[in-house]
């Protein structure tokens, strides 16, 4: 008998303490759903393929060393690649053979990098970046 009276009173101080954190157990979550569902104000932005190209560009000319393009500017060049429906590639060509295609995200700017020697069948995922860190103001980006 001890312990079942034991038992209805942990039984009672749960439900009592339920009861006090109902309202915060409701609200807490409907908070968190309004604050991610209205996200930071602006409309939905996207990267335009200038901006891929822009971005790119900007980041191989801080990155890579373009002296040996001073006496032959063709050997060394960005261009477009192909687009995907989420996906701009953007192409930057070195004066050794080698390329480094940049995959930007059309949503977030984020950027996958891959170095690919075709000579030596050599393909290396080498790290990300943001591309809106290398774009002048982050305000060109247009809305969708």
């Amino acid at each position: 008998m001890m312990k079942l009276i034991h038992i209805r009173k942990n039984e009672v101080n749960l439900n009592l303490a339920y009861r006090e954190m109902k309202p915060l157990i409701v609200t807490f979550p409907l908070s968190l759903m309004f604050f991610f569902s209205c996200g930071s104000g602006h409309p939905d932005k996207r990267v335009t393929a200038e901006n891929a190209f822009e971005g790119v560009n900007k980041y191989c000319h801080d990155v890579y060393d373009w002296s040996a393009a001073n006496e032959n500017p063709s050997i060394m060049n960005v261009e477009m690649g192909a687009e995907s429906d989420s996906a701009y590639e953007v192409v930057f060509r070195s004066y050794t053979g080698a390329t480094v295609h940049f995959y930007v995200d059309k949503k977030t700017g984020n950027t996958r990098i891959v170095e690919k020697v075709p000579v030596l069948n050599i393909e290396n995922e080498t790290g990300t970046i943001d591309l809106l860190d290398y774009l002048e103001k982050k305000e060109k980006l247009e809305s969708k």
